[in-house]
């Protein structure tokens, strides 16, 4: 009895098997003052979260003073938010003069930045095969 076929079967089926995907990830933002525009949702590895592109993300239309969204298709991994809430809908993050954000803007845990983007080691959550749950107080 030989079992190569066996082995060369099961490192096929390992090699053409989909890779797992994490569960949902739900992010709730709080403290919206102004319910116009929408919020710009970008969730990054930690390749990404320093500049990089997004792996995900989401537009959230903006209608009440808290809003939700749900995250599919990441790897299990860790990962980070960035947001920031477009109050007059033109797509951009607006700034004064000196580059000061003038729209409100938050990371995920509620990172808070000193001069500049929260770090990535206070921004990062897990996500698992059951999900996470974020709860963002938009600034």
């Amino acid at each position: 009895m030989t079992f190569k076929p066996l082995i060369l079967s099961t490192l096929a089926l390992a090699i053409l098997a989909p890779a797992a995907l994490a569960g949902p990830v739900t992010v709730t933002l709080e403290n919206i003052q102004k319910q116009t525009g929408a919020i710009r949702l970008g969730v990054y590895d930690a390749a990404g979260y320093e500049g990089g592109k997004a792996v995900n993300g989401a537009d959230i239309v903006v209608n009440a003073a808290t809003v939700s969204v749900t995250i599919q298709g990441l790897a299990p991994g860790e990962y980070g938010i960035k947001l920031f809430h477009d109050v007059n809908g033109d797509g951009e993050m607006n700034s004064n003069p000196f580059g000061m954000p003038t729209e409100p803007f938050a990371f995920s845990n509620n990172a808070k930045g000193r001069f500049g983007p929260a770090k990535w080691d206070d921004a990062r959550f897990e996500v698992t095969e059951d999900g996470a749950v974020q709860i963002i107080t938009v600034n």
